[in-house]
């Protein structure tokens, strides 16, 4: 899943400078050329203790070198370090949403098995479908055996390409795919669903009943894998993702959790004129800050995040779902000065956070809600407005260098 190549992506951008070394070394010495021949004749051991066959081995990797090209590739991260309103614009755009919505009648029928199956929203499928891969019309170009090759040749975060690579094996030697057809993103992503390997074996859906998943071509089995992948990753049947809210004058910003009937009695209404839920918890969330559009996000926020671990693609894939049932636009204003950090500089952060005290999970560069709520505490501590966003004012106060 493209979750995991996220996490992934901090680790390669550190390994960069040798990374290209070698690749360069790929390209100009018959030394290295063996060295990859001793890595594929190691990896036999290893697949061939999985099941997978000779032939099936052979096939995979016939005529495979390691290709430099994923290095241009993984440069490309539009999530990050983008203004939120301008990525979120860029995914919700008015062609997607008229195509979403045609799209959305066209696979009523699956749609609706779907939510009865997985108990996960049409809307929000379309809206994934249309991000990751167009509706299908984004096909990729790759060769999902050589990207992963690639990576795991180069050692990269060991053994994940590694097991990926055996994992790709088994789809092909199961005739899922012919291997002619096994393409996917610069870093193994598959299909309209952008399943990784592993994922496709745990998660990849048969729902047209032809004997095999395809996620590449058959839009039922792409609708219902990303529904199987949602269901078991937590998602809640009939729980919203969340809605955009206005705060009452005087709102007290340390707030960050509550009940639904707790945020209404704070003052707290949706920006749309509709009711809050009566039951169930949520997070306020300010993406860009106190100055711009807030939210109440659900568990359901939170489960979009595994299919994607960035806040701003999961809003983009929840406004867009919003889009396509109907709704309007986002009603506030997004900031033109809305400073987002880097992939490194929120690595920076992190281990700032962590040197100053806090409880951090992970250095990958990802925010959860519990680091906005340690970056809240902070501002406050700062006299700044506690919204949760790191924002250029905090970046420069805890000495992190963002020019």
């Amino acid at each position: 899943m493209r979750v995991r190549l996220n996490v992934l992506m901090t680790a390669l951008c550190r390994a960069l400078p040798a990374f290209v070394l070698v690749m360069a070394s790929v390209a100009a010495h018959d030394a290295v050329a063996e060295s990859f021949d001793a890595f594929i004749a190691a990896l036999w051991t290893d697949a061939q203790a999985q099941g997978i066959t000779r032939a099936n081995f052979d096939l995979a990797l016939a005529g495979v070198t390691p290709d430099a090209r994923v290095i241009g590739a993984m440069q490309h991260q539009p999530e990050y370090g983008k203004p939120f309103g301008a990525y979120v614009g860029s995914m919700v755009s008015t062609s997607r949403v008229a195509i979403g919505q045609r799209k959305a009648a066209q696979w009523s029928d699956t749609l609706q098995a779907v939510l009865q199956k997985f108990g996960v929203d049409g809307a929000i499928l379309i809206s994934i479908w249309g991000i990751e891969s167009s509706f299908g019309d984004g096909a990729d170009r790759w060769d999902v055996f050589r990207s992963i090759a690639t990576l795991a040749y180069a050692r990269f975060q060991p053994p994940y390409f590694h097991d990926e690579l055996l994992s790709a094996m088994k789809i092909l030697q199961g005739s899922h795919i012919r291997r002619q057809q096994f393409l996917g993103s610069w870093a193994g992503a598959m299909g309209q669903t952008q399943f990784m390997p592993s994922s496709y074996l745990k998660y990849a859906v048969d729902f047209d009943g032809d004997g095999r998943a395809d996620i590449w071509t058959s839009v039922p089995d792409v609708l219902a894998s990303m529904g199987n992948y949602l269901q078991k990753h937590g998602w809640q049947p009939g729980l919203p993702w969340g809605f955009e809210v206005t705060l009452p004058p005087g709102f007290d910003y340390r707030s960050s959790r509550n009940s639904f009937r707790g945020w209404l009695a704070q003052g707290l209404a949706r920006a749309d004129g509709g009711l809050l839920p009566a039951q169930g918890d949520a997070i306020l969330f300010f993406p860009s800050g106190a100055s711009g559009p807030a939210f109440l996000v659900t568990q359901n926020f939170i489960v979009l995040k595994a299919y994607n671990n960035s806040d701003a693609y999961a809003l983009a894939v929840a406004d867009l779902a919003d889009r396509i049932h109907g709704a309007g636009q986002i009603h506030a204003t997004w900031p033109t000065n809305d400073f987002q950090p880097s992939r490194d500089q929120r690595i920076a952060l992190q281990h700032k956070l962590a040197v100053l005290g806090y409880q951090i999970k992970d250095f990958d560069g990802h925010f959860d809600f519990d680091l906005r709520d340690n970056v809240r505490d902070l501002q406050r501590k700062f006299g700044m407005i506690p919204d949760g966003r790191p924002n250029l004012s905090l970046f420069e106060r805890l000495g992190i260098n963002v020019r």
